[in-house]
Formats: structure tokens, C-alpha cells, sequence
């Protein structure tokens, strides 16, 4: 994705959540009222909206800017419509049995390929960190930091398979299971695309 100031825009909405124009102002170095004209074009083309709230002190209420599904669409979706046509007409015509082998399959291969890429990886932050890089590389948008607690949070701010996960969570199970393996840890999946989260978030404790 360019860099212009709409895909900027884009990004740290997708990243950060709603946004207020000020905020986004901030981030991109310009001033609010400018900020305001780039999300106003941007809304006239279905990327953006505003959403009032209304806040417990005074003064006028605010606007916060979220991504409209055109908007959200602007990211990767690991060709999606296609996927999730392959994925129904793989149960219709083979049966249930056949989606669970498929998912196997994908399970094993990213396994070893997870492994292979986290060798050199020798304690548990390392891993962590290891593996929101492999996860932004493919198109996750992946953050990751430790909590006070001593514990991790992986986040994913976009996912570009969520048509087929839509179509079967067992793509979802098998990523979280896949993640427990090569990071070694107990990880609980606090937030979730498939249940009207804006991202999916992962806490990882030490066994």
C-alpha cells in the first residue's frame, strides 16, 4: 500500500482503532483542520465515517473516525470471495471429513515452517517477537509487547484469510494451536475478528 496521506489514514485506523481527527492530525505531522478535509474526502468515498460521542465532561461532542467495510477492504483478504466459494463447494461435494484434512494439512505445513523460522529463537519474548514478524509478513499487521505482568500480547490488526475463517472456524482453531506449539506457552485468545472484535489479540503466559 502507497504511502499517501488517505493510506496513512487507513493504516492507523486499521492499527490504533477510531480515531479522532486531531489525533490523526498528530500522527501524520499536520494540523487537525487539515486532518479533518483528508477524512472528509475520504468519507465521500466510503473509506471513513464519523461517529459521535458524547462525553461525560463539557463541551461539544466528538467525533471519532472508524473504517467503513470499503475501507477495511483496502487491505489484503487473501482473495476472499474465492476462498470462501472453494471452501463450500469443497464441503458440498466431499464432505466435512475432507475441510478437516485440508486444515491438517495447513496446520503441519505452517507448523515446521514456524519452527524453522523461530530456531534461532532461544527464550519466549524472542519467539514472541519472532513471530509478529512472520505474521505481518503475511499480512496480519501483527504488534507485540509484554505486559506489566509479565505476560505477552500478540495483536493482529487485520486478517487477509477471514472469509475462510468466516466459512470455517476451524482455520481459527488450528492458528491458535499452531501458535501454542512453536511459542511454547499458554496462549488465550482475548479479542476475535469472528465475534465483532476490530482485531484479533492473543495473551501469552509461560507454561
Amino acid at each position: 500500500m502507497r504511502q499517501s496521506p488517505a493510506n496513512r489514514i487507513l493504516i492507523l485506523i486499521k492499527t490504533d482503532g477510531p480515531q479522532l481527527a486531531a489525533a490523526i492530525g498528530d500522527a501524520l505531522g499536520i494540523s487537525g483542520e487539515a486532518a479533518r478535509q483528508q477524512l472528509s474526502k475520504m468519507a465521500e468515498e466510503g473509506l471513513v465515517e464519523p461517529v459521535t460521542v458524547v462525553g461525560a465532561g463539557r463541551g461539544r461532542p466528538r467525533q471519532l473516525w472508524h473504517l467503513t467495510a470499503s475501507g477495511n477492504r483496502q487491505f489484503p483478504d487473501g482473495h476472499a470471495e474465492l476462498t470462501a466459494n472453494l471452501l463450500g463447494t469443497l464441503v458440498e461435494q466431499l464432505g466435512p471429513a475432507a475441510l478437516d484434512t485440508v486444515i491438517s494439512a495447513r496446520e503441519a505445513e505452517t507448523l515446521q515452517r514456524y519452527r524453522q523460522e523461530l530456531g534461532k529463537a532461544h527464550d519466549l519474548a524472542s519467539r514472541v517477537e519472532a513471530l509478529a514478524g512472520i505474521r505481518t509478513r503475511e499480512g496480519y499487521m501483527a504488534d507485540h509487547w509484554q505486559e506489566a505482568d509479565g505476560s505477552f500480547m500478540l495483536v493482529e490488526n487485520h486478517c487477509p484469510i477471514c472469509a475462510a475463517a468466516t466459512a470455517c472456524a476451524g482455520f481459527c482453531r488450528s492458528e491458535l494451536e499452531t501458535f501454542r506449539a512453536v511459542l511454547g506457552a499458554d496462549i488465550e485468545r482475548s479479542e476475535h475478528i469472528l465475534r465483532g472484535a476490530r482485531r484479533c489479540a492473543y495473551r501469552i503466559t509461560p507454561h
